[in-house]
C-alpha cells in the first residue's frame, strides 16, 4: 500500500511518500499556495503522480493530546481530501514532527533558504515514519 503523507500549513504544505513494504518515506515537494483551491489543485498533481492508496494527514494536537482550532481546521480539509480524490484519510498526531525535521536540517549544512524550501517536506516524512511504525 502507497501512503501520501500531507503536512498542512498555512502558507506551505509538505508532501512525503512511502509504501508500507519498503517503509521508507521520502520527501516529494513543499506546496506554496495562498488559498484552499491552488492547494487542492497541486494535491490532484501530486495524487496523480504518486497514486497512493491512501493519504496521511498531520494532526496538530496541543501537547496536552486536546484538539484546538487547528485540529478542527485540519479535520475539515481532510473531509475536502476524501470528497475530492476518493481516498481514505488516516490522521497522524504530528506533535513534534517539525522539530524532528528542524533537528536534522540543523545537521545538513544547508544554508537558511535551502532548510526554508524542504522543512515542510522533511515533516511530512517524520510523520508518515510515525505512522508506519504505528502499523506495526
Amino acid at each position: 500500500m502507497r501512503f501520501l503523507a500531507i503536512d498542512l500549513g498555512d502558507r506551505r504544505t509538505g508532501l512525503a511518500c512511502a509504501d508500507d513494504v519498503l517503509r521508507i518515506p521520502a520527501p516529494i515537494e513543499v506546496i506554496e499556495a495562498s488559498t484552499r483551491e491552488v492547494l487542492m489543485q497541486s494535491l490532484a498533481h501530486a495524487v496523480d503522480s504518486y497514486a497512493p492508496d491512501a493519504l496521511v494527514i498531520g494532526l496538530p494536537l496541543n501537547m496536552d493530546g486536546s484538539e484546538g482550532p487547528r485540529a478542527k481546521m485540519t479535520r475539515d480539509f481532510a473531509l475536502a481530501c476524501e470528497e475530492r480524490f476518493r481516498l481514505p484519510v488516516h490522521f497522524q498526531d504530528e506533535r513534534l514532527t517539525s522539530h524532528a525535521a528542524e533537528t536534522s536540517l540543523n545537521r545538513s549544512g544547508r544554508t537558511h533558504a535551502q532548510k526554508r524550501r524542504i522543512r515542510d517536506a522533511l515533516a511530512a516524512c517524520e510523520l508518515l515514519k510515525d505512522f508506519l511504525a504505528q502499523r506495526g
